[in-house]
This record gives C-alpha cells, sequence and structure tokens, in this order.
C-alpha cells in the first residue's frame, strides 16, 4: 500500500488591514488567483486526497477552499487550530493521525517548510524548495499502510510546485 501526503504553504496572503489579528488575514488577490492553480496541478496530476487537515487560519481555510474548487470530489477538511503556526513536530502528530490514503495538510511557514524537508529522503529539484514560498506544494510517497508508520527521511518527494511555475 503506498500513502500519499501534499503539503501545501496557504497562498499569499493580505497585510493590508493594520491591528487584524495574524490568525484572520484573508488572502490578497494574488493568494486568490494562486490557490486555484495548485488545485488544477493536484488534479491534472491525478494527486486526489481522500482527506484534509487543515489549519483554522483563515488564509488556509480559503486556501483549502480554492483548491478544493479543482478537484473532483474533494474530501471535507478537518480543521484544527493546532495546525496554526504549528511546528514541525505538532504537524507530524497531526499527519500519524489522520485517516485516508492520500491526505493533503494545509498550514504555515516555517513549520510546513521544515516538514517537507524533513520528511523527504531527497528533495526535489527545485530551486524553491528550501524556501517554501507562499503556495509551495510537495507531494511524498511512503510504502506504509498506517500514517503512525512514517516518519522523517523515509518519504520519497515525487512533486513539487509553486504558483508562479502554473502561469
Amino acid at each position: 500500500m503506498t500513502l500519499r501526503l501534499i503539503l501545501i504553504r496557504h497562498a499569499k496572503s493580505d497585510w493590508g488591514e493594520a491591528g487584524l489579528d495574524d490568525h484572520d488575514r484573508p488572502l490578497n488577490e494574488r493568494g486568490r488567483r494562486a490557490a486555484p492553480k495548485i488545485g488544477s496541478w493536484l488534479a491534472a496530476r491525478g494527486y486526489l486526497p481522500d482527506a484534509a487537515l487543515v489549519s483554522t487560519a483563515l488564509r488556509t481555510r480559503q486556501t483549502w477552499d480554492l483548491i478544493a474548487a479543482e478537484l473532483s470530489d474533494p474530501p471535507d477538511p478537518v480543521f484544527s487550530r493546532g495546525l496554526y503556526l504549528a511546528e514541525p513536530r505538532a504537524l507530524l502528530a497531526a499527519i500519524r493521525g489522520a485517516q485516508g490514503t492520500c491526505l493533503a495538510l494545509v498550514g504555515h511557514n516555517p513549520g510546513i517548510g521544515s516538514l517537507a524537508r524533513s520528511l523527504a529522503a531527497t528533495a526535489p529539484a527545485h530551486a524553491k524548495f528550501g524556501q517554501y514560498p507562499t503556495g509551495a506544494t510537495t507531494v511524498i510517497d511512503w510504502g506504509a499502510d498506517d500514517w503512525s508508520a512514517i516518519g522523517p527521511g523515509d518519504g520519497r518527494a515525487i512533486d513539487f510546485a509553486v504558483p508562479r511555475d502554473l502561469d
């Protein structure tokens, strides 16, 4: 059995409203254009999640909604406040408790980028992987049958994209 993890950093957010709590920041126009591109890319390549974990931050929820609109039969997401600005250890704990065989996780940097780098045995050959910019998406496979069995350095990164690649 193969498990597939899709790690997505939220699309570009809006910093325009002074005093707005970070958790409540929405996507900006660029982010609203970028997220559907990631969804279309996932769909075109057959990376179709059957489960989704999403931070409760507004920008991650909006990113997921725009991605999911491009997927056939997207899963209902599980929203978790614990994923908001989470460190890699907390993200991995959430993944290890997940259901399904193809899991999408929408989160924040620096945690999501660090997690992608730690899980992949070999980094994708892409100049932006180390920076993990907004909208960055990594697809990682494991030859395991349970999420609790995955760990750092034993995943195979099979794909990576950033929205600018998809213009």
